[in-house]
């Protein structure tokens, strides 16, 4: 299994893998959104998108991205991750989960955050494995408001 940075050339294989996590997580987006940005992240100085290729085919990918704050400064959230599934319960998930700290670690952010979605599902088992990674509850709840044009 390789771990590496994604090129351009992954761009339709990594849709179709942010389609079956958003699927999976029971998350509403417009089917188009995720190729449109993932393109724009790859691309990018303040995201970091990585990929697990085992030869054959993309099998995960973890987008963190960069932002700068009042409270912590420069941070860092790995904003989605995801393994298929007949390539999980192999350390690939915390392959990826130790890379992203790592590029957040060399652009200097004191802390890797992610937000754990429940949309309408379970997630303790999430909470859990995250928590055994060395991530910390601090308690917060995010709020989002929608932006219309």
């Amino acid at each position: 299994m390789d771990c590496r940075g994604a090129r351009a050339d992954d761009l339709t294989a990594l849709g179709g893998l942010a389609l079956a996590l958003y699927d999976e997580d029971n998350f509403a987006v417009e089917s188009d959104a995720p190729a449109a940005n993932l393109q724009a992240l790859v691309g990018s100085p303040e995201a970091h998108v990585t990929v697990v290729d085992d030869a054959t085919e993309l099998v995960g990918f973890a987008v963190t991205t960069t932002s700068f704050g009042l409270e912590n400064g420069q941070i860092a959230e790995l904003e989605d991750l995801h393994v298929v599934p007949r390539a999980r319960r192999h350390g690939l998930a915390e392959l990826l989960i130790d890379d992203s700290a790592r590029w957040a670690r060399e652009r200097g952010c004191r802390q890797l955050e992610l937000v754990i979605a429940p949309n309408g599902l379970d997630v303790t088992h999430l909470h859990r494995y995250y928590l055994a990674r060395s991530f910390k509850d601090e308690g917060r709840r995010l709020l989002s408001r929608p932006l219309r044009p």
